[in-house]
């Protein structure tokens, strides 16, 4: 009798055994692995090499070419000959590259001539064993550029005594920067230039009538600056232009025999 409680008894505590297995609990053993490999898991990826990139500076290094120059760090420095890549943020197209650069151990500097404008930009370099792909943070800069003053068409033109506001033709100029301005004796002629963007203006002006004109800038009502020119002289009009989007170029007759005439040759620093 008390060999079979004993059988029965063990059958009992092998049945309470399995039962137990087929629960799903895991045991204390079990768990305190499976904690042990995420903390493995989380280790490693914390130590996975991680290389940083980082803009220094943002330049427009030449103004009538246009060229971007953009310098950055690479820490770890990449393997040599490795391709270093800026690229422009395009709402449509996502990053694009514009230039690249071989980095000199852990600095780069890369050079792009782009037209002006307000955009942002990255470094970026692809992946290189151990090293998964890295860039920067983005970085927004205004880069201006000197165009010509007509490379966006007149928004009106005007004046007294049959007021001619000529601008060269396209073929014959390129960069859109020429013009020549006439008008009757005694005379006024004047042509609105788009110079939203702009922070500067500059205008060689050469005078071909048989007299005495005024050649001004205005913004509105307010003159932004203006020059006396005698009989056949040459001369310059510069001036700073922040925050002018309606930039009015007017040539006035002050004494001569047949009117005013002026050939211009005008640029614009802008980012559009």
């Amino acid at each position: 009798m008390g060999v079979r409680a004993f059988l029965f008894g063990g059958t009992t505590l092998t049945t309470a055994l399995l039962l137990a297995g087929c629960s799903g609990v895991v045991a204390p053993a079990q768990s305190a692995m499976v904690a042990t490999d995420t903390a493995r898991a989380a280790e490693t990826a914390q130590a996975a090499p991680v290389r940083t990139v980082k803009i220094t500076s943002v330049r427009t290094t030449d103004y009538t070419a246009g060229v971007l120059t953009v310098a950055g760090t690479l820490t770890p420095a990449p393997a040599a000959g490795s391709r270093v890549a800026l690229q422009r943020w395009d709402a449509v197209k996502g990053w694009q590259e514009i230039g690249h650069a071989t980095p000199s151990g852990s600095n780069v500097t890369v050079s792009s001539k782009q037209p002006g404008s307000i955009r942002t930009y990255r470094l970026a370099i692809g992946p290189q064993a151990p090293y998964a792909a890295a860039a920067s943070a983005p970085y927004g800069y205004s880069h201006f550029k000197w165009r010509g003053i007509f490379a966006k068409p007149l928004l009106a033109s005007g004046g007294k005594g049959h007021p001619a506001f000529n601008v060269v033709a396209a073929a014959e100029s390129p960069r859109r920067a020429e013009a020549e301005l006439l008008a009757d004796k005694g005379g006024v002629v004047w042509g609105d230039v788009n110079s939203a963007g702009c922070s500067w203006v500059k205008n060689w002006l050469g005078n071909i009538t048989d007299g005495t004109v005024r050649v001004s800038l205005l913004n509105g009502a307010a003159v932004v600056g203006s020059v006396d020119q005698t009989q056949e002289t040459e001369t310059w009009l510069n001036r700073q232009i922040p925050g002018v989007n309606r930039l009015r170029v007017q040539v006035t007759d002050l004494k001569s025999g047949y009117g005013p005439q002026v050939a211009m040759d005008s640029m614009l620093l802008c980012t559009n």
